[in-house]
């Protein structure tokens, strides 16, 4: 009988619909008050910033507060952790805007459906883990490369620069900016710069309330009882969409869309990437433990259905996830009421969004890209060796000068090769055997005679290693009675070293040597058995220690006649 694992099943499912079956104690009244309680302060903290992130992508105020309705909504039914919020984030900004750029709002549409398919094969399939061990130099890079271009990006409003449109590229946009610099409102950086420090301060009065909510009613407030004449969302956008629209399915243009698999992959591996540190980071402040594969199934399905509502991307948002654990959020439940709240402030305030300053929303993010730099973290990954510092440089230069899709792919392909030559440099491959036939104390102490060659690996043997031994037995003594390999120390081997094994068997065989094997531990073994290489060695030439594989060399072939 098939019975569906508990690592894909959402935790809803486990600690609220079964939560007495799963934790021994039922889901109460007193949990779904705090759930409620922390999805409202929630929702409030990720209206501003949904239709703050929305408009730094391109696309319409609204079609942020969509996203973090359905994506958000789906995210906590389908999550597989407790006290995941999910909706539009920083991070997919710079994806956002560059594909839409090229290709138009259905290429985005089209992509980050595609990017929902992906996560969830990579969830189903149990990729969740996988995932995880993306080098932190290069999360750490394009992170704060994505912040940069974020501030960047919304200079023109936070000071009201003179400017009909904002260049694209960072050195040419930066470039446009020195020339009107010397011309900006006043009035506008009144407000740009006072929603920067009253966000800043804020804390330091309440908690509990968040600054950046505070900042849009106060700052809305302020525009419309003096008149002041600076851009407010509905002069640059026109009239706010107050509902939820029908679902509906992009066109899809077949020859596009091998066009579009690029920026599908970067905004699957963007997702998975943010959400799983999402997922960490609630486990660290509450002490549980999240599913990583049916979150990445989640995240996909989130992915899936927020462009059938003219949404876009979506992941786990780690500051929204942080205050919703901080205000005593315990289930998903708290993320489901942050979708609820958002979808009746959407009904019922929706068109007031319109008188919203676009300078507030630029302070907003302004102080998003500040947190989301972590500079900290950047300035002290200096201190790590050479090869993290250069992946770190390259992945934050790619995403600030080229472009984040490149960037997150030639970062993981820096890091896997950097991790490969690790590998490889860890491991040591040497010549036991001396002229003054020297004990190996480590076997404690058999003697090796002179026409017996001994190697040992201590380390995995992958290719890298796998090369080390071949140039390490080209340089010594040829044609030895015995070649001895003590793979005590070898804890797996790939294709490569198994190879090598094969090519110093069929040495050994050429120059009538026997071929022995000592110490072979179980990953090692199994490779050599599916190999068949096993099987034409025969186990008679596997040994547990060194003098075992001596004593057997010298009954079934005895020594030569010394000079």
């Amino acid at each position: 009988m098939f019975t569906w694992p508990n690592e894909l099943k959402p935790k809803i499912w486990t600690v609220v619909f079964r939560a007495k079956h799963y934790t021994g104690a039922p889901y109460t009244l007193d949990t779904f008050t705090k759930d409620l309680t922390a999805g409202a302060v929630v929702g409030i903290v990720a209206l501003p910033l949904a239709i703050a992130f929305a408009i730094a992508s391109g696309v319409k105020p609204e079609q942020g507060l969509f996203t973090a309705i359905v994506a958000g909504l789906l995210i906590s039914l389908f999550s597989g952790s407790r006290q995941q919020i999910g909706g539009p984030t920083g991070a997919f900004v710079v994806i956002i805007y560059g594909i839409i750029e090229k290709y138009g709002y259905e290429g985005l549409a089209i992509s980050t459906i595609m990017a929902g398919v992906l996560l969830v094969i990579m969830g189903l399939v149990r990729l969740g883990v996988i995932i995880q061990y993306i080098p932190h130099p290069v999360t750490v890079g394009f992170t704060s490369g994505i912040a940069l271009i974020i501030f960047s990006s919304q200079i023109r409003d936070l000071v009201g620069l003179p400017m009909a449109s904002v260049p694209a590229d960072f050195l040419e946009k930066w470039e446009a900016y020195g020339g009107v610099l010397s011309r900006f409102d006043p009035l506008t950086a009144a407000v740009g710069i006072s929603t920067v420090v009253l966000i800043l301060l804020w804390p330091k009065i309440s908690t509990r309330i968040p600054g950046a909510f505070v900042a849009i009613i106060f700052g809305t407030a302020v525009v419309q009882i003096f008149d002041l004449p600076v851009d407010t969302i509905g002069s640059r956008f026109g009239t706010v969409a107050a509902s939820l629209p029908m679902p509906s399915i992009p066109a899809i243009d077949l020859k596009q869309i091998k066009h579009l698999v690029s920026p599908a992959v970067s905004i699957a591996l963007l997702a998975g990437i943010e959400s799983l540190l999402s997922c960490v980071v609630a486990d660290s402040m509450t002490g549980k433990k999240h599913r990583s594969n049916i979150e990445l199934v989640g995240q996909g399905l989130a992915n899936i259905a927020s462009p059938l509502f003219g949404g876009i991307p979506a992941t786990g948002a780690i500051a929204r996830t942080a205050t919703n654990v901080k205000n005593g959020g315990k289930t998903p439940v708290a993320g489901v009421a942050h979708a609820l709240v958002l979808f009746l402030i959407l009904l019922f305030f929706g068109k007031w969004a319109e008188l919203i300053p676009m300078a507030v929303l630029a302070g907003i993010l302004v102080v998003v890209s500040y947190h989301m730099s972590e500079l900290h973290i950047f300035i002290k990954l200096f201190k790590s060796p050479k090869s993290d510092v250069s992946v770190l440089i390259i992945t934050f230069l790619l995403t600030v000068l080229v472009d984040l899709t490149v960037a997150i792919q030639v970062g993981v392909v820096l890091a896997a090769i950097l991790f490969m030559k690790r590998m490889a440099d860890v491991t040591q491959a040497d010549f036991v055997q001396s002229e003054d036939a020297e004990e190996d104390k480590e076997s404690q102490g058999p003697v090796i005679p002179r026409d017996i060659s001994v190697y040992k690996i201590s380390g995995p043997f992958f290719f890298g290693a796998a090369e080390k031994l071949k140039t390490t037995m080209s340089q010594t003594s040829s044609s030895p009675r015995a070649l001895i390999v003590n793979m005590r120390m070898v804890p797996a081997m790939d294709a490569t070293g198994l190879r090598a094994m094969e090519e110093f068997f069929a040495r050994s065989a050429k120059e009538k040597s026997l071929f022995l094997l000592v110490g072979l531990q179980e990953q090692p073994r199994k490779v050599l058995t599916q190999s068949g290489l096993m099987a034409r060695m025969g186990e008679e030439r596997l040994f547990s220690t060194l003098g075992e594989a001596i004593a057997y060399a010298d009954r079934e072939k005895p020594r030569k006649n010394r000079m």
